[in-house]
């Protein structure tokens, strides 16, 4: 660890002494462990992934989908994988100009743009897609195999709860600041 220069450590000292300050458990704020973790995974992942097949993590989950299911818009995408329909529009594009998918009109509503993959597309996430394995393994490998179904099976119920969390985010904004409700927030979206 690199020292800390002597005024940040007297503003260090100063923030640790305050009386009476509330300040979040880093040792047991669930949010923290879930973003740190999905932060250096996502990190790690990407520039594993453009190393070796010039594919980022953005892509990668967008190929991961589109290898499940036959088409889907950028729409359907953003609201499983929770990724803003700016930056899967993007991504898509991209996809599209080195050929891992096509970009075509639904048949059923021809107003709506339908991406699927394409063979090039097939063949860059099964290589990808044996990397990805072994570093899940890798991940769960400290766990037995019975923590590891718990995990999952904890995971798919907090999955569920997140429109709970957004409520409750909701109704205490609504409670405690109440102007919120009509902000914009920075930086947000038009779309």
């Amino acid at each position: 660890m690199s020292k800390l220069s002597t005024s940040s450590a007297a503003k260090l000292k100063s923030i640790e002494a305050a009386p009476n300050a509330s300040v979040v458990d880093l040792d047991s704020y669930v949010p923290a462990f879930f973003t740190w973790i999905a932060n250096k995974l996502s990190g790690g992942a990407s520039s594993a992934y453009l190393r070796a097949f010039d594919v980022g993590i953005e892509m990668w989950r967008l190929l991961v989908l589109l290898a499940i299911e036959k088409g889907l818009t950028a729409q359907s995408i953003s609201r499983t994988i929770g990724m803003d329909k700016a930056s899967v529009s993007r991504a898509l594009k991209a996809m599209q100009a080195r050929g891992l998918i096509i970009i075509s009109l639904d048949d059923s509503d021809g107003r709506l743009r339908v991406a699927s993959i394409t063979p090039k597309g097939r063949a860059v996430h099964d290589k990808i897609l044996e990397l990805a394995l072994e570093r899940e393994r890798a991940l769960l490998s400290v766990l037995d195999a019975q923590e590891r179904e718990t995990l999952i099976h904890l995971l798919h119920r907090l999955h569920d709860n997140l429109p709970a969390v957004e409520q409750a985010t909701n109704d205490f904004l609504d409670l405690h600041y109440p102007k919120a409700r009509s902000r914009r927030p920075r930086g947000a979206s038009t779309e």
